[in-house]
């Protein structure tokens, strides 16, 4: 960084030698992420592709007037994708520059590319200062546009140098994310600090990111509200869901730990009352968060007694190979696939929320309630603290303490064809009633593009 650069962010002493030794240590540990991506890109090889990007060197031709968007996994690129297309409503002949930190995140970011205007796609640059000017100099976006909670310390420095006006956007700061920012001042004050102007889903992430030294300029609500489900896919699973005899209850993006607890506790409700066939009656799905984690949860269903059936395994034209008449009770499936979450969550009657069980913080409802899908929610739901509230007040959504729990409500939900229906109305409404912020995002960042919108 430049004496000029450290003028510019008034940054302290403190936080100059903060930032310093952050970028000594991103710099020491690039031999071990380059051993972590080629590890992960065994399971996921979208790892694997142009992995020197992320420091500084890129195929693609130098250019000038992007803007740039930031959205480093699935859910971010799910947003960011209904943020471009307002965006390109607002200015057609926009060019962008999309990051990403996951092989997911990419994959469906490579869906939002309009390649006739010239967009461009690769990875984040890696938080050293080498890196991060690589990146600006080769691109030299006119605007950075973050997605939601990734603000780096070098990224934000270098931009603020380099005159970049860097915004962070749809911005959610958890109580659990500030406290460990808050720990870390030195280096989180200066970054959010150096952002030229934040927009965030609630009042309350707007207060602790403003603690932390943020230009909050206003709370705009949850841009993903605006997502629209896969048409084609959610009419599949709701043909497949009125067709089929038993009601299909789905543990939804599942992380570590959660499978084998809602494993156990469907073997003791079926081990207590064998006579009512409580867990028979209903035909369990479960599809895990991480991709790199079907093989491994595959196997955890068989080792514990359980047939499975997968999806990347069904015959073409079916979802699964098992016609309703032919599954057996101890069969559960396996949603392995990609990109296919409209399709799951259109045949599920329930949904159980994964990540929710543990202390992990939930994952976002905002999906299931737009196709319809009532959501049966755990204790742990502070990343997205608000938009759960919400939810539950409407009554799309209802909160456990327990899997057990969980498992008991959502068939009780599922066996009652009255009520299913009313919660899923409850769920559409719920979604349809909090869309407009990608609109009202799109022109807060036309304001720092100094453009005229299109007649």
């Amino acid at each position: 960084m430049s004496t000029l650069g450290l003028s510019i962010l008034r940054m302290s002493v403190l936080e100059v030698l903060a930032l310093e030794a952050f970028g000594l240590l991103m710099w020491a540990v690039q031999p071990l992420l380059r051993f972590k991506l080629k590890r992960r890109g065994i399971k996921e090889p979208g790892y694997l592709l142009h992995m020197e990007e992320r420091f500084g060197h890129y195929h693609h031709p130098q250019g000038s007037g992007y803007v740039w968007v930031h959205a480093v996994s699935l859910g971010e690129a799910r947003a960011a994708g209904v943020l471009l297309q307002a965006l390109r409503r607002l200015h057609p002949t926009m060019r962008f520059v999309l990051t990403h930190g996951t092989a997911t995140g990419r994959a469906y970011g490579q869906s939002l590319l309009a390649d006739s205007k010239g967009d461009v796609q690769v990875w984040q640059p890696w938080d050293t200062a080498e890196a991060v000017q690589k990146f600006l100099r080769h691109f030299q976006p006119k605007l950075g546009v973050l997605l939601e909670t990734e603000v780096w310390p070098h990224m934000a420095a270098a931009c603020k140098a380099a005159g970049v006006p860097l915004l962070l956007v749809n911005a959610r700061m958890s109580a659990h994310s500030f406290k460990q920012a808050n720990a870390w001042r030195c280096l989180s004050r200066p970054a959010y600090a150096a952002l030229e102007g934040v927009w965030a889903q609630t009042q309350e992430d707007a207060l602790r990111l403003q603690q932390l030294g943020a230009k909050v300029q206003g709370v705009t609500g949850n841009v993903k509200f605006d997502a629209q489900p896969d048409s084609a896919q959610l009419e599949q699973g709701q043909s497949f869901k009125a067709q089929h005899k038993r009601p299909v209850v789905m543990l939804a993006s599942s992380r570590e730990g959660e499978e084998q607890e809602w494993l156990q506790a469907l073997q003791k409700i079926q081990g207590l009352q064998p006579e009512s066939q409580q867990v028979a009656d209903v035909q369990w799905l479960v599809v895990p968060r991480h991709p790199q984690r079907f093989e491994a949860v595959a196997e955890l269903i068989m080792s514990m007694g359980w047939a499975c059936e997968r999806r990347s395994q069904s015959i073409a034209g079916q979802l699964w190979n098992s016609t309703p008449t032919e599954t057996q009770p101890p069969t559960i499936w396996l949603g392995d696939s990609l990109g296919e979450m409209s399709l799951y969550y259109g045949l599920a009657s329930v949904a159980l929320l994964g990540g929710s069980f543990a202390p992990l913080g939930g994952q976002n409802l905002i999906e299931a309630a737009a196709c319809g899908c009532p959501v049966v929610m755990g204790p742990h739901t502070f990343n997205f603290k608000e938009v759960a509230e919400l939810a539950e007040l409407a009554g799309a959504a209802q909160r456990v303490n327990t899997l057990s729990d969980a498992i008991t409500l959502a068939q009780n939900w599922a066996h009652q064809p009255e009520l299913s229906k009313q919660l899923s109305q409850k769920a559409s409404a719920f979604a349809q009633g909090h869309r407009g912020s990608a609109e009202v995002t799109a022109k807060a960042i036309e304001g720092y593009l100094g453009l005229k919108s299109s007649p």
